[in-house]
């Protein structure tokens, strides 16, 4: 890239050393035009918003804040209103969507795990196929840009380069392993074939600089095979370092940093039209399916770094009313907007009531690919929903923990089976009951009246949960 400035540091020895001893206002506009015939499979984009609410985009309710071509999309596409992230924080939940495997069964169950001595990330395990690496199979080239968080930043082999991708730019965070802190603005390509800062006055935001890079992956691609391009946004995320100056929601009245907030959704839109636009241009979109969600509910707090700067998920209704946010079972914690986009493939103006989730996005890959997902995991494909046939198989139940920290009360679980929806928080030894046909934000917990049900949704509870290592409260907590 032209405007990009290259950094060398000791990162980059560090990694190497480390890996070789552990090889373990836009206007909204998609143009019609006639579907090209082409023999060659279909190329798949994952677009992952982070941190972004059920309800933050127009097509799902939003009043102020502005997505006008995700809401185009939408039109000319599915819109899912039943769709779960894997779990309601973003690296369990990152690795439900790699996996196909639900929160109980595969190894992140939080942002960090208990070792011996430490508290601290953990990664995938080499063990666990995920989507790359499965797509690979079937010809496919496949590129990841932004925040993969399945890695330790001193091991290259558990980045994104490591575990399937043939391109792969992220940025890391946290410590080498001197004890060193990382600047996450530097994105690594390649683990260390390049280094790059993120130069906030020479972009209108983060995720302007991560478009450049699909572009360019774009540009350098094998034109004759299929990819797979999994473009992992930062908005709205807090913690974005800086932003550059912008007029957008300037007369508006709202208070500085919930301005920043609304103008960074507003230009997350404009980079996935930008990039939506290029693969026009490249006569590509026609043979591309197109697939946008997040990782969690909506975050409340302080900037980490700016902890004067707070933001309430409440101000701009992110989660549509919805009980919850970010680290919450509860419905606006894990219920997600998602968009289906496959020109001639998906109807145009479909709403789905489908119940499904992350763990179901790798096996629906693997069938548009034309490869077998693997043996043993949580997943359903939704090709059959997508599609509009009638062949679409069900969960039994759905099913989320999150283990945040180190006490009792921060592991969580959650049940969904048809109407039914049960949350245990585990300090409170309790299983809480909700009808979620009749109520929808979880204000009333009805498990006095139904024992039977909870008696049936704790056997879920105690069974999806296999005990695991870095998480001592994994297989339930149950007096």
């Amino acid at each position: 890239m032209k405007v990009l400035k290259r950094f060398t540091i000791a990162l980059i020895a560090i990694c190497a050393v480390y890996t070789c001893k552990n090889t373990t206002s836009n206007k909204a506009e998609l143009k019609e035009t006639e579907p090209t015939i082409t023999s060659k499979k279909p190329n798949i984009i994952f677009l992952l918003a982070d941190d972004m609410g059920y309800g933050e985009l127009g097509s799902y309710g939003q009043e102020i804040l502005k997505t006008p071509f995700l809401d185009e999309l939408a039109s000319k596409g599915m819109r899912f209103t039943d769709f779960y992230a894997g779990t309601a924080v973003c690296s369990p939940s990152r690795a439900v969507l790699m996996t196909g495997l639900h929160t109980g069964h595969v190894s992140i169950r939080g942002n960090k795990g208990e070792y011996e001595n430490r508290y601290d990330r953990v990664p995938l395990r080499k063990t666990e196929i995920i989507i790359p690496e499965v797509l690979k199979k079937a010809g496919y080239q496949t590129a990841m840009i932004g925040k993969w968080h399945l890695g330790l930043p001193q091991d290259q082999s558990t980045w994104a380069k490591g575990r399937g991708f043939d391109y792969a730019v992220q940025e890391q965070w946290g410590k080498d392993i001197k004890g060193n802190e990382i600047d996450e603005r530097i994105h690594w390509v390649n683990n260390n074939q390049d280094s790059i800062l993120y130069e906030y006055n020479k972009y209108k935001c983060l995720d302007e600089f991560r478009t450049n890079f699909a572009l360019e992956f774009l540009e350098k691609k094998d034109n004759d095979k299929p990819f797979f391009l999994y473009m992992s946004y930062r908005t709205p995320h807090a913690n974005e370092y800086n932003v550059r100056k912008n007029d957008l929601y300037k007369d508006y009245g709202f208070p500085e940093y919930d301005r920043e907030y609304a103008s960074r959704v507003t230009m997350l839109d404009e980079q996935i039209k930008r990039l939506l636009d290029t693969l026009e241009k490249r006569g590509e979109l026609d043979n591309t399916l197109v697939v946008f969600s997040s990782d969690n509910g909506p975050w409340t707090g302080s900037h980490r770094y700016k902890k004067h700067l707070k933001h309430s998920h409440e101000f701009f209704k992110s989660s549509a009313g919805l009980k919850g946010y970010k680290r919450d079972l509860y419905e606006g914690g894990i219920r997600e907007p998602m968009i289906v986009y496959w020109k001639g493939k998906v109807k145009p103006g479909q709403v789905s009531h489908h119940i499904s989730g992350f763990q179901d996005v790798m096996p629906t890959f693997a069938e548009v690919a034309g490869v077998k997902a693997p043996d043993n995991i949580d997943g359903i494909s939704f090709l059959p929903t997508i599609l509009g046939k009638n062949t679409q198989k069900e969960h039994k139940h759905m099913y989320w923990e999150i283990q945040e920290g180190k006490s009792i009360k921060a592991f969580k679980q959650a049940a969904r089976k048809g109407k039914w929806k049960a949350v245990r928080i585990g300090d409170s030894y309790k299983t809480e009951l909700y009808n979620l046909e009749e109520d929808v934000y979880e204000t009333k917990d009805i498990s006095e009246q139904h024992p039977d049900i909870v008696k049936e949704m704790n056997s879920i509870l105690k069974t999806e949960s296999v005990v695991i290592e870095h998480y001592p409260y994994s297989g339930g907590i149950f007096k």
